[in-house]
């Protein structure tokens, strides 16, 4: 799995929506000022996340962004699927799609065993399990190397 700028940046301001909670509206400057991400990138990363269901946009001097639901209730996985399509690819595409013959046929199965692995952290971890330091699937005794 490579994590792109796109992802990561996405990610960002995806918690600095949620860490505003209540509510409250968080303008497109405010979130590229505190979290460092260049305005005109992250204007178009807010565009698919808003296509994506994962953000309200309001228009207007006291507009801004939103949650469309409870941060607990979006995961890792929703954020990087609405910018970046696959989690894991192989050559450029899905790893599902990776095909071989001969020798090499097993590494359709490393590739989707990979790929499960990446689902099973990304899609049990909320936005709130970031917020509060405690992703759900993330093993402390694992090495991080």
């Amino acid at each position: 799995m490579y994590v792109s700028a796109r992802s990561d940046y996405a990610l960002r301001a995806m918690l600095a929506v949620a860490a505003g909670g209540g509510g409250e509206l968080v303008k497109a400057a405010s979130l590229a000022e505190v979290q460092d991400i260049p305005l005109s990138f992250l204007q178009g990363i807010l565009l698919d996340l808003r296509r994506a269901g994962l953000l309200d946009s309001h228009r207007g001097a006291d507009g801004g962004y939103a949650l469309t639901r409870p941060s607990d209730e979006i995961t890792v996985g929703d954020v990087l699927r609405a910018v970046g399509g696959s989690l894991t690819t192989v050559r450029g595409l899905p790893a599902e799609r990776a095909g071989y013959h001969g020798v090499a046929a097993g590494l359709t199965d490393v590739w989707l065993a990979v790929h499960g692995a990446i689902a099973t952290v990304v899609d049990s971890t909320t936005l709130a399990d970031l917020l509060t330091h405690a992703p759900s699937a993330v093993s402390t005794d694992a090495p991080l190397a």
